[in-house]
């Protein structure tokens, strides 16, 4: 990858003096804290945002062998298989897919503890959105630069900084010689962006844990929570004509004016009482149409128009009472009108179906976490639940305790010029580090 620092320059990442509050620290603490290699955890970022990989793409394969590769070189016992797509995708429970995805890799790092301590996962996903317009970049997106204190590019906030900050903080703990009583996984997922076929996969094949945190784009804030997100499609019928006879035929794009009126009076309604987890935010369960097509030819009235949206699962409501809501609301709007009647929206549900889930925030876990956070960062972290579908979801389903803790706003996830703090990166790196430190104990 080419260099995009002038020579000479300081590394970014040199010269970060966020210690910890060491008072009653536990054994090594310290010294694990000084000893996360940022200079590196920088390089480690760079190397994986270099690697286009979107969902689909060969590059989502590349990733996970760099890791894997990379946690041998670091000594940790690594597992990685292909997974069979094929077949987990025919599984009732199967999570979703959005891409054309013929193949798939899982990989899976240990480092062992004593043996007489819990389990903890850290679970990173390594596939990334499509960059969109790239004229909307200041440089290539999958060109990783440095500005400051901002590492810029496509994955770098969603969420390879974090992915390689849960890495960095087990080579601390390492090079610091501290031994943990219970095991440190490091997992490596695809498909996290359209669906969770991954963390799925990792489930399937039996891994379990006592605790996992998963670094996604938090501010450094703990997320215990997310809303669920389930994928539609609408086809909404007309009658085609000649567009100079338009009134004796019926537009598919003018029946659906009044429909998208209707959604959002329904997502108005799905949004007036929300868990106080979620209360931050201005939509909590937001329902969208992200895509619209109708018509073949600019002369004939359109009689078909093709809708794909998202509907926000809200916390403690299943997918499928969330379905349903969509399905009666659209189903009473076509009773009221003439056309509608005769021709009702069709609704298809397709690609990530994302539940919601939910680990109690007074939870053990996320205690510890927040006092990591504290003693780490000098300040209290908040503590809500995510507005978006994620892997925390299958992991509470599979009743592991799952926190969302990572470097990074959500808001310039899927962004043009997405971009990470370097600081916040390293800061993750150590809170992670003496998280696991508390939370598996530290072997005599």
């Amino acid at each position: 990858m080419p260099r995009l620092r002038h020579q000479g320059d300081p590394h970014p990442g040199q010269g970060l003096t966020q210690h910890p509050r060491t008072e009653n620290a536990p054994r090594g603490l310290t010294d694990v804290i000084d000893g996360v290699d940022s200079p590196g955890l920088v390089d480690a970022v760079e190397r994986l945002v270099a690697l286009p990989s979107m969902g689909g793409d060969p590059a989502e394969i590349a990733v996970q062998d760099l890791l894997a590769d990379a946690w041998r070189a670091d000594g940790l016992d690594v597992q990685a298989w292909d997974i069979d797509v094929a077949d987990l995708r025919t599984r009732s429970d199967f999570p979703g897919m959005e891409v054309e995805r013929t193949q798939a890799r899982g990989v899976l790092a240990r480092w062992p503890g004593t043996g007489d301590g819990p389990t903890l996962l850290l679970l990173g996903h390594t596939d990334v959105v499509p960059p969109g317009d790239r004229a909307a970049w200041s440089t290539d997106p999958f060109t990783p630069r440095i500005d400051g204190d901002r590492l810029i590019g496509r994955g770098s906030c969603d969420m390879k900084a974090g992915t390689a900050a849960m890495w960095f903080a087990v080579r601390a703990l390492r090079d610091a010689g501290v031994r943990l009583r219970g095991d440190i996984l490091l997992a490596a997922v695809s498909g996290e962006e359209d669906g969770g076929l991954g963390t799925y996969a990792l489930i399937e094949r039996g891994v379990r844990a006592d605790a996992c945190i998963i670094p996604e784009p938090t501010n450094l804030d703990l997320i215990p929570a997310n809303g669920g997100a389930l994928t539609f499609r609408l086809r909404v019928r007309g009658l085609a004509t000649h567009a100079s006879r338009r009134t004796e035929g019926v537009s598919a794009i003018a029946t659906f004016v009044p429909v998208l009126q209707h959604l959002e009076r329904l997502e108005a309604q799905r949004n007036q009482d929300v868990d106080p987890l979620m209360q931050r935010w201005p939509l909590a369960y937001p329902l969208s149409i992200g895509m619209v097509r109708s018509g073949d030819w600019a002369s004939t009235v359109p009689d078909l128009l093709i809708a794909e949206g998202r509907l926000g699962v809200a916390l403690g409501e299943t997918p499928d009472q969330a379905r349903a809501d969509l399905e009666d609301s659209l189903a009473r709007l076509c009773a009221a009108d003439p056309w509608l009647a005769e021709h009702p929206i069709e609704v298809e549900w397709w690609g990530g179906q994302f539940a919601s889930g939910r680990t109690d925030p007074q939870h053990p876990v996320v205690e510890l976490l927040a006092a990591a956070v504290e003693q780490v960062g000098g300040r209290a972290p908040g503590v809500y639940g995510g507005p978006y579908g994620s892997d925390l979801r299958l992991l509470v389903g599979a009743g592991i305790p799952t926190v969302q803790f990572g470097p990074g706003d959500s808001a310039a996830a899927h962004a043009p010029d997405e971009w990470v703090s370097i600081t916040d990166t390293v800061t993750c790196a150590r809170t992670i580090a003496a998280f696991a430190m508390a939370y598996c104990g530290v072997a005599d």
